[in-house]
């Protein structure tokens, strides 16, 4: 697996895994459990993972939706 995304906005990775579901593309979600940590301030990114065969699919669909990568 390869990252794809990292952003502390729950709604981005929310719309990006949408968009990948929309193409066909599974992804997972890193580091969501981190909120209890943190107690949901939202200070520790959360990572956006695909399987590193379609991880070039993935970055052209992010790119296409102007969705900043955040690295």
């Amino acid at each position: 697996m390869k990252e794809l995304l990292r952003s502390t906005d729950p709604t981005t990775i929310a719309f990006a895994s949408a968009l990948l579901g929309g193409e066909g593309i599974d992804c997972f979600q890193m580091d969501v459990n981190m909120s209890i940590l943190e107690g949901g301030i939202g200070i520790f990114p959360r990572r956006l993972m695909v399987r590193s065969d379609v991880h070039d699919e993935a970055l052209l669909v992010m790119r296409d939706n102007d969705i900043d990568l955040g690295y």
